[in-house]
């Protein structure tokens, strides 16, 4: 017979507490907690009372900000993040994770304007081919004048005929190049709202799609977010989807180079939305926003697909009952056309 021996029992909380305790914390600071990833650090910050105050030194956040998006190392990104409530482990909190967020169920976004006390837009984008960074870029947009709130929404990165080399060379048939940019290619976009200290990141993280400009022959890569949720009452779809757009271009067997990086928002009907509606969506979205764990993009190609192909079928729903609508114009047009020359000829 084997005899057991008595279990040994676990160690409680306070026991896990005391043998952090006794670890020498510079060790822990420089050689373990310096070695993690954000999730990973964020988990051990819940171990224990210990490791939870370790956990939250500011500089181990900036490490892992600055190697997560190199443009964070913008002085203009710092001074914001260090505005923000815990620095970096807030801008952290704020931006890795993707969004999935319910727009707001109220469908008169003016209504809620009052509400918005955003001044300004400051955009942060980074990408990434093969995760190796091959653009980045901060750009500052004023959202408080005229000319914003009541124009299409739109932020552009480059201007007009300026492009930026890659140090990539375009290899393979079509067919292989554009499926090479769609496994590759990643981007990160976060928008950060200096007066609330909120930022969100609006990307997709992989391609949703890519393709070639039937026109110019570039390659147009787009991320998008789908920001949906149920109007209030008839709970007809109300999605709006931010899409962001790299355009490639360059010789076959030659560098690529980026010649445009811009963001705008469409909603069901493929209207763009004015500054003043966006800015409502994205304040719900810094403050509001459910936010999910960043597993590589994963079923945001789909989602995107499912939009457009809703957005499809109400273009032409709309289409038929314009065109129904234009007949029955035309009927009665006829109609009164002839009562009218029937009572001239038979008065």
């Amino acid at each position: 017979m084997v005899s057991l021996a008595p279990s040994t029992p676990l160690p409680t909380t306070a026991d896990q507490d005391e043998t952090f305790s006794a670890l020498n914390h510079d060790i822990l600071q420089t050689h373990i907690l310096t070695r993690l990833d954000g999730p990973t650090l964020a988990s051990v910050s819940c171990a224990s009372s210990d490791l939870h105050s370790l956990s939250s030194e500011d500089k181990l956040w900036q490490n892992i900000c600055t190697s997560t998006w190199p443009s964070v190392n913008d002085p203009l990104i710092s001074t914001l993040i260090s505005t923000f409530p815990s620095g970096h482990r807030s801008f952290f909190s704020d931006s890795y994770p993707l969004l999935h967020h319910q727009r707001p169920s109220c469908t008169n976004l003016e209504a809620l304007f009052p509400t918005v006390t955003t001044t300004e837009l400051v955009s942060a984008v980074d990408i990434y081919y093969q995760n190796v960074p091959i653009f980045s870029k901060v750009e500052k947009t004023e959202a408080v004048t005229g000319w914003f709130l009541n124009s299409p929404f739109r932020v552009d990165l480059l201007e007009p005929k300026e492009f930026v080399p890659t140090r990539i060379q375009q290899v393979g048939g079509e067919d292989s190049w554009l499926k090479q940019l769609e496994e590759n290619l990643t981007l990160s976009w976060i928008l950060i709202d200096p007066k609330d200290k909120r930022a969100v990141n609006m990307s997709s993280n992989r391609a949703v799609s890519v393709q070639r400009h039937w026109l110019t022959g570039e390659v147009q890569v787009k991320f998008a977010t789908i920001l949906g949720g149920e109007r209030g009452g008839g709970g007809e779809k109300a999605e709006v989807g931010c899409e962001v757009v790299v355009t490639c271009g360059g010789k076959e067997g030659g560098e690529v180079q980026v010649r445009d990086v811009s963001m705008g928002m469409e909603d069901m009907e493929g209207k763009a939305l004015m500054g003043k509606e966006s800015l409502v969506i994205l304040k719900e979205a810094m403050e509001k926003g459910e936010r999910k764990k960043l597993v590589a993009g994963k079923g945001m190609k789909e989602k995107y697909g499912e939009f457009v192909e809703r957005r499809r079928e109400r273009k032409e729903t709309k289409e038929r009952r314009e065109n129904v609508l234009d007949w029955i114009c035309i009927g009665a047009g006829v109609t009164c056309f002839v009562a009218f020359w029937s009572f001239v000829l038979f008065r």
